[in-house]
């Protein structure tokens, strides 16, 4: 009798959504949580401000969306994009779960995002991340953005880190 080879994990799926998706809703949570422990109260408001700052439908087709990268239907990464005007998106909501980063799952989403936001038209993406999340300023660049700030100066002097990337057709 042969051991037998443990089995292959199964490979996570792409689906757009809405915030108001069950599995959204997780996701939101989740970050929302990982920005308070991250922030405190360095922007004066807690991270729920923030997440609720925009209404549901501006991550909603036909403007925006919501990816969930789903594993055994379950969330392990997930992004958003709304658009901010004519031909324009800004990427927000990026998250992965903690068991999972170091993965390249977070790639994938950002692809996808850039993906979907080229099929509906846009040509131009601009983000932003914060000072206490240097492996989202390290995706940016490895992805191809352009930093609208002085990457020499120390993160928590630059505070809100702006990035911006051409869509290529």
């Amino acid at each position: 009798m042969t051991p037998r080879e443990p089995a292959a994990p199964i490979a996570p799926s792409l689906r757009h959504t809405t915030p108001l998706d069950p599995a959204a809703q997780f996701v939101l949570r989740d970050l929302e949580r990982e920005y308070d422990e991250r922030y405190g109260g360095l922007f004066g408001e807690p991270a729920s401000a923030e997440i609720n700052r925009y209404p549901d439908a501006a991550f909603t087709a036909p403007g925006g969306t919501f990816l969930l990268l789903e594993r055994e239907g379950a969330p392990v990464s997930a992004g958003a994009f709304m658009t901010v005007r004519p031909g324009t998106v800004e990427i927000k909501r990026m998250w992965t779960h903690a068991d999972e980063r170091g993965r390249g799952l977070a790639r994938l989403v950002l692809t996808e995002l850039e993906t979907e936001a080229r099929r509906r038209g846009n040509t131009r993406v601009v983000l932003s991340t914060g000072p206490r999340q240097p492996e989202a300023v390290r995706l940016y660049f490895a992805t191809g953005y352009t930093p609208l700030f002085d990457p020499t100066l120390d993160a928590e002097q630059i505070v809100i880190h702006h990035f911006e990337k051409e869509l290529r057709p």
